[in-house]
């Protein structure tokens, strides 16, 4: 071994005074003298690999410096400097095996290449056999839409729920990406609401066929734009003008708060609950009016946490707004664990979304 490393370190001689063919053929011969015994190698050896590696590698041709990305890319322990370079690379043949499969490069070579590189490095990354929720994060975010579904086919990858905020917001007009996005076990409850209530047909019919277990869920949300739609067609317009100007006054004169709403809702003040969650979420009253309306809790929880309510007073809204049937016990404690769960960036998230699709005509639901 310790001829070997001799000779190594002989070499940075033949380096500077080589011809680039030269130093190809002594980098690959170099390369292949790492991998042989890479396992058994110590820190430091590894690290003299590297440093002789990394300067063989400088200004070498591309052809090259992708064999040597596939020779060292499944290597466990292979050299960190020489893999951030060849991650790095802006030419996809040889980055590409370096981020698809390394497990010497960190987490913020991804994230750099990931927000800088082109939709084939991202590509490259979106295949890893795992993904952290920072990476997806940008890969979901700045990715086409082949990234897209590359990352989310991956069950590898981890999602933030801004993640799959952002994945459930591009499956409008996708039906692969809805496919594949719903089927994922890992998607938030509300969020797979949200996906399945805007669905086509076709995405319905399979996830329908490739997960059964899911089958109650997607009758639920297929019924809240039912039943949602026809309640607010037979209903008579309410006439909110004293509503929303009672909303407007209390909130100039900060008294629009938590306390406020739970008297609403204990009043049962369907016209004053309506506007007040339709001013303290920024959104047009009709909107909220029409999510009412449809008389699914999950709807009122997420209004509930993106207006900042409490969940004494949510549990109250439940109460007044889920009128036609009511609310059992065995729900409410389903509520609340889910109140709890959701965040509120993520309840304003989705209420963003919402307040997109009805610029674009598609009903309020999830």
């Amino acid at each position: 071994m310790t001829a070997k490393l001799t000779v190594l370190a002989e070499l940075e001689h033949t380096i500077a005074q080589g011809s680039s063919q030269q130093r190809a053929q002594i980098l690959m011969q170099v390369a292949e003298l790492f991998i042989r015994d890479s396992a058994r190698y110590s820190d430091d050896e590894i690290s003299l690999f590297d440093d002789i590696i990394t300067r063989l590698a400088t200004e070498i041709e591309v052809s090259v410096r992708s064999l040597l990305a596939q020779r060292l890319a499944p290597i466990a322990k292979a050299p960190a400097n020489i893999m951030r370079m060849l991650a790095s690379d802006d030419e996809i043949k040889v980055a590409s095996p370096v981020l698809t499969q390394s497990e010497s490069i960190d987490e913020a070579i991804l994230v750099q290449s990931a927000r800088s590189k082109s939709q084939e490095h991202l590509l490259a990354i979106s295949r890893r056999r795992t993904l952290s929720e920072i990476v997806t994060d940008v890969l979901v975010e700045r990715g086409n839409k082949q990234v897209a579904l590359s990352t989310a086919k991956n069950l590898g990858a981890k999602f933030s729920e801004a993640g799959f905020c952002q994945l459930v917001k591009r499956t409008d007009g996708d039906d692969g990406l809805a496919v594949c996005v719903g089927s994922r076990p890992d998607i938030p409850r509300p969020l797979l609401l949200t996906l399945l209530a805007t669905a086509s047909e076709l995405v319905r019919s399979k996830l329908f066929a490739e997960n059964p277990n899911i089958r109650r869920e997607i009758q639920n949300a297929v019924e809240t734009v039912t039943d949602g739609l026809r309640d607010y067609a037979r209903a008579e317009p309410a006439n909110y003008a004293a509503a929303r100007a009672l909303v407007q006054s209390l909130g100039d004169s900060g008294q629009l708060d938590d306390s406020t709403i739970w008297t609403f809702a204990e009043d049962g003040k369907f016209e004053k609950i309506t506007a007040a969650l339709a001013h303290m979420c920024t959104v047009p009253l009709d909107v909220v009016e029409q999510a009412m309306l449809h008389d699914k809790p999950e709807t009122i929880l997420i209004l509930a946490k993106a207006a900042k309510l409490s969940w004494i007073t949510t549990k109250a809204l439940l109460s007044a707004c889920v009128r036609q049937r009511g609310v059992s016990s065995i729900e409410i404690e389903q509520c609340h664990a889910s109140f709890e769960r959701l965040n509120f960036a993520t309840a304003q998230k989705i209420v963003d979304f919402y307040k997109m699709r009805r610029t674009t005509g598609s009903p309020w639901s999830v």
